[in-house]
């Protein structure tokens, strides 16, 4: 049987209506005869309106933060989990027993077990395309497995940072982990994809897309016409999902 009280968890974000998060956690509280649990979408313009939600929601337990909230929803929070703290964003937060707001970072967990599998002796270079909330987790996943990496933006700034013109033969053939943390292909503007020098990829990289819908986005469809191994974000969005949950339900 399920737990008695009431409980309510949700999704902090900015047009959010296709939210993984939703479907995935109704199923699972279904599944789990959670009948007293709920998920929902909070979507907000501003995260200004982010206290309105902790003040009028009753019995708020928990929730997880997607685009563009993962590094402006820090200054709400009580406390950080120390990961969170290093890596600058939060995705999600705990509603401890007093009232606190406690934010966690899940994204680690589930790229660093969605792309272990696919790493081989090689793969020692990383771009991270995208410089937001979910980019600095993948970094620290690749830190802590020893990958090297460099952000690449429209707009780089520091050492860490170069520009789409940047990306050439030469780094292509050095930096053969590609990961994509811009939203460029997803549902509905399929076409689209960051825009690097595809045709120097070969058999020897590796392309994960954090893009899940559609499964196989613009970006992983190049990667593939070039004998590139490719990965898309759904398994890394179940695995943060399944953390956040253990994280919810620890008791402190």
């Amino acid at each position: 049987m399920g737990e008695k009280r009431n409980k309510v968890f949700g999704l902090l974000g900015k047009n959010i209506s296709y939210s993984f998060s939703r479907g995935y956690f109704t199923e699972k509280f279904k599944n789990l005869h959670l009948e007293n649990h709920n998920y929902k979408n909070f979507d907000i313009q501003e995260i200004a309106k982010f206290p309105d939600i902790i003040k009028n929601e009753e019995f708020l337990a928990g929730m997880n933060v997607t685009i563009p909230y993962k590094e402006a929803v820090i200054p709400f929070l009580n406390k950080l989990d120390k990961t969170a703290k290093k890596i600058g964003a939060v995705n999600t937060i705990k509603i401890t027993k007093r009232g606190n707001l406690k934010g966690y970072n899940t994204d680690v967990v589930g790229f660093e077990q969605s792309i272990l599998p696919f790493i081989k002796k090689h793969h020692t270079h990383a771009l991270i395309l995208g410089t937001g909330g979910a980019s600095k987790a993948i970094a620290y996943a690749l830190t802590k497995n020893n990958i090297k990496y460099k952000f690449v933006s429209r707009k780089p700034s520091g050492k860490k940072e170069i520009s789409y013109e940047d990306v050439s033969e030469k780094r292509m053939h050095k930096y053969q982990i590609i990961i994509n943390c811009t939203p460029l292909g997803t549902s509905p503007n399929t076409h689209l994809c960051p825009n690097i020098p595809y045709q120097f990829l070969t058999h020897q990289h590796l392309l994960f897309d954090l893009v899940y819908n559609p499964e196989v986005s613009t970006f992983l469809s190049k990667g593939l016409a070039q004998g590139a191994a490719i990965k898309n974000g759904y398994e890394m969005l179940e695995l943060q999902a399944e953390e956040s949950w253990r994280i919810w339900n620890q008791s402190k």
